[in-house]
């Protein structure tokens, strides 16, 4: 597509001040530091598992207070007011606005109601309880649903899939060991041996008998099924009877040494901040295995953790500074690092100096959460040296690659006060991304070669999330990150054959209508917008046709999915039903996803970039900040998403100073 100069006078106007008030927001939300932070919002069961966790601590040992002070009870009571909050209409709560409910969750928040000191007469619990009965009730949740509920005496540990405590022991080169599951998967699922193992019950005379269609929990189905009806699936199935016979019959080889070494597993990989692996259900779970084995609330293990996930919380609706706020949600994780590069790239695409203070101030506290120490990556990358950086404020054993390749490009466009320690550490970084390509030619998020589908057929991974293989997404960001690399600095920091294998691997990826699935956003949109941008950003070294019709095919794609008000947008059921790809009401951030994504396929003068950018102009709020409710953020594909509400003003300004950069 031409680049001709066609901003009129009048639409020059309104960008250069859309930008400058975009600016001007964005950067009266950096903390004082230098970093961004903003919340990261998910679904409710997270915060109703806190409350599960406080009522087991209260009922261990009456610990009653947190180390901060804080009123465990209280904090109760406001996370059940904040769960009542989100319930629908329908009587469910949701995965993501709009999604008509979803049974697990569902489950999870109304029993966490019933241990707050609701009663199931109440209406919200009788329009919940109707909403989980009409769609099979309790004995078709999922597995760590029931788990929790078995805590509690609430379902039957005989229908939780069995973990026994010597799978610490298998060897590395074995399929399934505890590094050829995911990192977020590995971190979850060490502490659960213990707790599968020791089948705790902490019995508050609360249960949810009228949650079983049945009527009761003894007339139930309660064992494990074979869901998708594979033979692998029945071959699972008779593997986990057979283990449940032998717990029965008191023969579980290494039972107390494959505990011990879960425990020590765990205590090594808690950061120094309290926090396992920077995500929630990794400290809820090394919580919940320390309380299993007899460790007080107060042991520093447990306080440094729950301190950790204190932190995580998010408290709303206090009417002046002495009172208690109304209401308290626990985030799945947080995203300083991921939020910081984003921002910086945002300023920096939109003609924010390099040199300005705020941007230099952001750089610099970048260059301090960088990690120089070897976590679980290298258990498979045996060449790699530690230089990446991770999501979170704390996660020195999970850095990941698609946080590294942000923070690198954020720092190739600033300049801070000790160039060449920020060229090493960039270049350091590049180096260990590198060596993350996986066999397949694409970049997977924390590990490498982490592909064994299998795992996902294991009635214990009935969220298809077990393991991490490389993405469309990922490979993209990673190419614009050498592109640009190499464009700033003339130096190559990757072999022909490398790229070459990265570009086959993205390719092969691309749909037939030209779009690519999106991995860690919404959806299809996203990872199209990634894939052209990296192409875009190697095509120069490696000889890319940017004119090709794989290319021109995206590009059809991008502008034939606009929606009438010339933005874009996608619902999250698109991971469940490809017919709805780039379907769904108009938000910002993806609006700025396929903008961006069509600039790198050389258009931008189309009438669709055209109304994309005047959807943009139009829907941006006076402070200078766009307004988005809408999920655009992937967690695990059809069961987990995340609304970033940085997102919202990150891309857009991205979008905006890219376009208003060619002109």
């Amino acid at each position: 597509m031409s680049t001709a100069q066609t901003v009129t006078p009048t639409t020059q106007s309104r960008l250069v001040d859309a930008i400058s008030r975009a600016q001007t927001y964005l950067l009266t939300q950096q903390n004082l530091e230098g970093f961004w932070w903003a919340e990261l919002e998910a679904n409710v069961t997270l915060t109703a598992e806190y409350i599960m966790l406080h009522r087991i601590l209260i009922h261990a040992d009456a610990h009653n207070r947190l180390s901060n002070g804080r009123d465990r009870a209280a904090q109760i009571q406001q996370m059940a007011r904040y769960l009542l909050r989100q319930q629908r209409s329908h009587g469910g709560w949701e995965l993501f606005y709009g999604d008509g409910g979803d049974l697990s969750t569902t489950i999870e928040a109304y029993f966490a109601l019933k241990l707050a000191g609701h009663s199931e007469t109440e209406l919200p619990l009788q329009q919940s309880r109707k909403f989980i009965l009409e769609r099979g009730g309790l004995t078709k949740a999922r597995v760590f649903t029931k788990l929790h509920l078995a805590l509690f005496g609430a379902y039957p540990w005989s229908g939780i899939p069995t973990l026994p405590p010597w799978f610490m022991f298998l060897p590395k080169w074995f399929p399934f060991n505890v590094y050829s599951m995911a990192s977020w998967a590995r971190s979850s699922t060490v502490p659960l041996l213990v707790v599968i193992d020791k089948q705790p019950v902490y019995d508050l005379g609360i249960y949810a008998e009228e949650l079983f269609v049945e009527g009761d929990q003894s007339k139930a189905d309660t064992s494990l099924k074979n869901n998708d009806g594979t033979f692998v699936g029945a071959c699972f199935l008779m593997a986990d009877k057979a283990l449940k016979a032998l717990n029965q019959i008191g023969l579980v080889p290494r039972r107390q040494s494959g505990i011990e070494a879960a425990e020590r597993w765990v205590i090594e990989r808690q950061d120094t901040s309290g926090d396992w692996a920077g995500i929630v259900p990794a400290m809820l779970n090394s919580i919940l295995m320390f309380h299993a084995l007899g460790y007080s609330a107060s042991h520093p293990y447990i306080k440094r953790g729950l301190d950790a996930l204190d932190r995580f919380c998010i408290e709303e609706g206090a009417m002046s500074d002495s009172e208690l706020p109304q209401y308290l949600c626990l985030q799945p994780c947080i995203s300083p690092t991921w939020d910081t590069a984003l921002g910086l790239t945002a300023l920096l695409d939109s003609g924010v100096s390099p040199t300005d203070a705020r941007v230099k101030a952001a750089g610099e506290w970048l260059l301090t959460k960088q990690i120089f120490r070897y976590g679980d990556w290298a258990v498979y990358n045996r060449t790699g040296k530690p230089a990446g950086w991770a999501f979170e404020f704390f996660n020195d054993y999970y850095p990941d690659v698609d946080d590294t390749a942000a923070v690198i490009m954020a720092l190739l466009g600033l300049k801070t006060g000790d160039e060449a320690y920020k060229f090493e550490a960039c270049r350091a970084a590049t180096e260990w991304v590198m060596t993350m390509q996986c066999r397949e030619g694409g970049w997977a998020a924390f590990d490498i070669n982490n592909t064994n589908e299998l795992w996902n057929r294991m009635p214990y991974g009935d969220l298809k999330a077990m393991i991490d293989p490389p993405t469309a997404d990922l490979t993209g960001r990673v190419l614009e990150m050498l592109g640009q690399w190499q464009s700033k600095h003339g130096e190559k920091l990757y072999r022909d054959e490398d790229a070459q294998r990265a570009i086959r691997f993205l390719l092969g990826l691309q749909e037939p209508d030209g779009s690519w699935w999106g991995r860690w956003g919404v959806n299809y949109i996203y990872g199209t917008y990634l894939a052209l941008v990296g192409l875009r950003s190697i095509s120069p070294f490696v000889g890319f046709d940017m004119n090709s019709d794989r290319i021109h095919g995206a590009a059809v794609w991008l502008r034939s999915v606009q929606n009438a008000d010339g933005g874009w947008g996608e619902t999250c059921d698109s991971y469940k039903r490809p017919e709805l790809r780039g379907k769904g009401t108009s938000t910002p951030s993806q609006t700025a996803w396929a903008l961006i994504g069509l600039m790198a396929a050389g258009d931008y003068d189309s009438d669709s970039v055209k109304q994309g950018i005047e959807y943009l102009l139009r829907n941006q709020n006076a402070d200078g900040s766009w307004p988005e409710s809408e999920f655009t953020g992937t967690g695990f594909p059809g069961h987990f998403y995340i609304n970033y509400h940085q997102y919202r003003n990150q891309f857009p300004l991205t979008a905006l100073g890219r376009y208003w950069a060619k002109f």
